[in-house]
């Protein structure tokens, strides 16, 4: 189990390849959250998402082969690993399935990538990218259940405790990479609450049954948060260190979608929406004088998408 040291170091690995993302602090907070909020623009982040960071320690701490690099994806993770390989010089292959959006795919392709869409899971991506991976011999850069990657996701946590003073941070879930992540950065000091949608719910679901379970995907979110089960070694960083798993319906990440982009003029995917949707619609509460911070994970999404 990784723990602040290992992020700490992983931070210190890439910082001159990923952005210090900026921070705003909104003391009046935003439509249906009318107390202060510290919100973290990582949809500003390299590839447009957090998932640069995890791409970039994986590939800076491995020896990658000739063979280059293969992830499979929603599209956001492959798209980290894309432009981590082209920054490194190295090849890469991205299985994504065809919930994808066409905004995800074609960042890819920008990338230099190989792109192969199958199967209409994630799940599927995985599989067909494994069976790619024993012909050539590449290095899998697994999209969440992997230490390298989430240690440095996590690393977006403690910038974030270093721009703002924080009691409370919310995460979005999907295979539980970001959340792992940050509840080994900042997790003895601050309280982490996990955020999943109704149609998304890995973590909520194996906390309930105390391990792992394969969950139905459906929803706005679940081409990036689409994972059917929790990773094993996430989970247990979960188990210790985040306070509870919550649901938001579809319903409110779009409206918290549409309260960024007018009170903000910040485009968010469904997923990077996912955390300001539970404060948005009361599934959390802070209590008075809580500090609360969320993380605007994600922007690769048309922008047709955004409500209006």
């Amino acid at each position: 189990m990784i723990n602040r040291s290992d992020v700490v170091a992983a931070w210190a690995r890439i910082k001159s390849h990923v952005r210090r993302t900026p921070v705003i602090e909104l003391p009046t907070g935003l439509p249906g959250v009318p107390y202060p909020l510290a919100v973290k623009l990582e949809q500003l982040q390299v590839s447009g998402t957090f998932k640069g960071r995890g791409a970039f320690h994986k590939l800076l701490s491995s020896t990658v082969p000739t063979a280059g690099v293969i992830a499979a994806s929603g599209g956001n993770h492959g798209a980290a690993v894309a432009f981590a390989a082209r920054a490194l010089g190295h090849k890469a292959e991205i299985f994504v399935p065809t919930i994808a959006s066409p905004a995800k795919v074609a960042r890819l392709k920008s990338y230099g990538a190989t792109v192969t869409q199958v199967g209409t899971l994630y799940v599927e991506a995985r599989t067909a990218s494994e069976k790619r991976a024993a012909e050539t011999g590449a290095l899998i850069v697994h999209a969440y259940e992997d230490p390298g990657v989430f240690a440095g996701a996590g690393s977006v946590a403690l910038e974030f405790a270093e721009q703002s003073h924080l009691d409370t941070l919310l995460v979005a879930v999907g295979g539980g990479g970001l959340i792992a992540g940050c509840a080994a950065a900042v997790g003895t000091t601050t309280k982490i609450v996990a955020i999943e949608t109704e149609g998304t719910p890995t973590l909520f679901e194996a906390r309930k049954a105390g391990r792992p379970v394969e969950v139905a995907i459906s929803g706005v979110a679940a081409d990036a948060l689409g994972a059917s089960l929790i990773g094993t070694p996430n989970f247990e960083i979960a188990q210790k260190y985040v306070a509870d798993a919550l649901l938001v319906t579809d319903d409110a990440v779009r409206a918290a979608q549409k309260a960024l982009w007018d009170e903000l003029r910040v485009i968010a995917e469904p997923s990077g929406a996912t955390s300001l949707a539970a404060l948005m619609s009361g599934v959390y509460k802070p209590k008075p004088g809580e500090r609360v911070g969320i993380l605007i994970c994600g922007a690769n999404t048309e922008l047709s998408t955004i409500p209006q």
